[in-house]
């Protein structure tokens, strides 16, 4: 006969175990993809290394979480202050991108100075990473971004207008690595989409880089 302590006790238990998958998975999950990434070594494109590209842009520590902030500001100012992104692999729907902000406690932000939706460079956008968005009680539109792979589409609609992106790279780079910013070349119209990895840790970044055809 089960007694109602042991009930009690088989199901702290199970709420446990619930929590801690919650927490376990997306590392693993994390950790299986850089190896899969490392071994294949797909890595297309080479970011442009110009420190005149980032002049302005610095890495400082914000509670003991480094994030980039810049200083860069347009000689002329967008007709928005905000703008939408689509991404159909992540089941992200229209969500919000900050124009100009460094506040990453707002969500989605685009990088100071870094080219806005359809100009030439690349549109830099950070977003907050989670070990699970059930156990911090916030949206974390970020938290499976290394799902993404070559060729996935990236819809971002600003001023009316519609942009389309395709993933090229995926890679994973150091909190303090700038070299990121800028765009791959002179020429192309990309899109970055950056966040913390191991999923909820900051130990390093995961950068997204896509293309406009």
């Amino acid at each position: 006969m089960i007694t109602a302590s042991k009930l009690v006790s088989v199901g702290f238990l199970s709420i446990g175990i619930v929590v801690l998958m919650q927490v376990i998975l997306p590392v693993a999950s994390f950790q299986v993809w850089d190896f899969g990434q490392k071994l294949n070594n797909k890595n297309l494109i080479s970011p442009i290394r110009s420190k005149e590209q980032i002049l302005g842009v610095s890495v400082q520590n914000k509670d003991n979480f480094p994030v980039l902030v810049s200083d860069v500001r347009r000689l002329t100012t967008p007709d928005y202050s905000e703008f939408q992104i689509t991404i159909p692999r992540l089941k992200m729907e229209e969500a919000t991108v900050y124009v100009d902000n460094n506040d990453l406690s707002k969500g989605l932000i685009q990088l100071p100075g870094s080219a806005l939706p359809g100009e030439k460079g690349n549109l830099f956008i950070s977003g907050h990473s989670a070990i699970s968005h059930f156990l911090t009680g916030q949206r974390v539109p970020f938290v499976k971004l290394f799902d993404l792979k070559k060729g996935d589409e990236i819809l971002v609609k600003a001023g009316g207008a519609k942009f389309l992106y395709k993933v090229v790279e995926t890679k994973v780079v150091d909190p303090s690595d700038l070299s990121v910013i800028p765009a791959p070349d002179e020429r192309g119209r990309y899109i970055s989409l950056m966040t913390c990895v191991p999923p909820g840790l900051n130990f390093k970044r995961l950068v997204v880089l896509g293309k406009m055809l």
